[in-house]
């Protein structure tokens, strides 16, 4: 069941419980407001009976009150000297009074009775033995019926969420075996075509191309197969940070994508802006590396082969938007990187969730590089990364990453 049926059920689930919890609250306010009124009645019996100074007329609201106790609902059990009940009314039993067993019945729902209310009258005359109202008999059930309520609600809410995770692992995991077999599956077909030219038959196999021509390209498809295989082995396990040279860090990155430039994007230019004196930033090389590829790469797909600029700046973050002469201690501050591409744009469908596994603009791509990437940067080593501008004139992703304690 997916992500949206789930939120739907839990919706559907707590309004359900809000809906009761209203209809039954509207039904104790009705039933304190018939007690109010019942009240009324009682008080307004007693008054006519001690206005009119005929005493049959007294009696009449004596008997009238008796009654509109009675139908109050109200449990009561009349007992007089030697134990001996007169009379029970609104019990949930009916015993039969004229029997020692039924006297006995009755005794065991009055000391029942006793236990949360204490009997009233002289024991010597008579002595009444009285329980709660029906409403607030019910009403006692409605914290249980909210505490079990609530605790539904919040367990199925933990199942969702651990479902979910679970969900979101597997697919992530599905779509990063994937990307590692599209990324094996260059320099393994590479591999294949060096060695069906060295099986051509002599005089086969073109004249410019030598033993040392074939063993340099396999030398670099296998370098290529260490470096994959190292990044996957990293990715999916607790990696020891170290301090990294910002600037041989982009380094790197530059000759990498120089050197395949003209493959990856034929007609786009590339523009690096590293400062002088930038601090070591807490990271692994290897991982960093992979992130900014991912992220030069999505900025080439968003080019779409018509060519551009893609801009990689390095800073301090701070520099350039504090106050004059604002520092920030070593080991305390932020080194950014941003990435900017000449594209037409993320969607705005999609911009918000543009580093989800599986979110992605091409039309036969799987969505892994940018989620990979945030991984490396938000999980492993402790930075953020946003698309913090897309339009028309291209998107600007920027990667923050923490610098290295002194």
């Amino acid at each position: 069941m997916n992500r949206l049926n789930w939120s739907l059920i839990l919706a559907v689930l707590f309004l359900a419980l809000l809906g009761w919890y209203l209809v039954y609250t509207e039904r104790i306010v009705r039933a304190l407001r018939a007690d109010a009124a019942t009240m009324t009645q009682m008080f307004s019996e007693v008054q006519t009976g001690l206005s009119d100074p005929d005493p049959l007329s007294s009696g009449r609201a004596l008997v009238r009150l008796q009654e509109i106790i009675l139908e109050s609902g109200v449990p009561l059990i009349l007992a007089g000297p030697g134990d001996t009940v007169y009379a029970v009314e609104n019990l949930t039993v009916d015993p039969d009074l004229s029997t020692p067993e039924g006297q006995r019945e009755a005794w065991r729902y009055a000391e029942r009775l006793a236990r949360t209310n204490s009997p009233v009258g002289d024991p010597e005359v008579v002595r009444i033995y009285f329980g709660d109202p029906p409403e607030l008999q019910r009403l006692r059930w409605v914290p249980w019926l909210q505490v079990t309520g609530l605790l539904l609600v919040f367990i199925l809410g933990i199942s969702v969420v651990r479902a979910q995770r679970r969900a979101e692992t597997e697919r992530a995991w599905s779509f990063m075996a994937r990307e590692l077999a599209h990324q094996l599956g260059t320099p393994i077909s590479s591999l294949q075509g060096w060695l069906e030219v060295l099986r051509l038959p002599d005089g086969q196999r073109p004249e410019e191309i030598g033993d040392r021509e074939i063993s340099s390209e396999m030398e670099a498809d296998l370098e290529r197969l260490e470096r994959i295989s190292r990044r996957f082995e990293l990715i999916g396990r607790d990696v020891e940070l170290r301090e990294v040279d910002v600037t041989r860090l982009i380094s790197e990155l530059e000759r990498y994508l120089r050197a395949r430039m003209p493959r990856l994007g034929s007609g786009v230019r590339l523009q690096l802006r590293v400062p002088e004196g930038l601090p070591p930033i807490r990271g692994n090389e290897v991982l960093l590396v992979w992130a900014l590829e991912n992220l030069v790469k999505n900025a080439l797909d968003a080019m779409a082969g018509t060519g551009g600029v893609i801009r990689i700046r390095v800073r301090r973050e701070g520099d350039g938007s504090g106050a004059p002469g604002e520092e920030v201690e070593a080991g305390e501050g932020w080194v950014v990187v941003s990435v900017h591409d000449s594209g037409t744009g993320v969607p705005p469908d999609l911009a918000e969730r543009i580093f989800e596994p599986g979110v992605t603009s091409k039309s036969g791509g799987w969505g892994v590089g940018l989620a990979l990437t945030k991984r490396i940067v938000e999980r492993i080593h402790g930075g953020t990364i946003e698309l913090v501008r897309t339009g028309s004139s291209g998107s600007v992703f920027e990667m923050k990453l923490p610098e290295a304690k002194g």
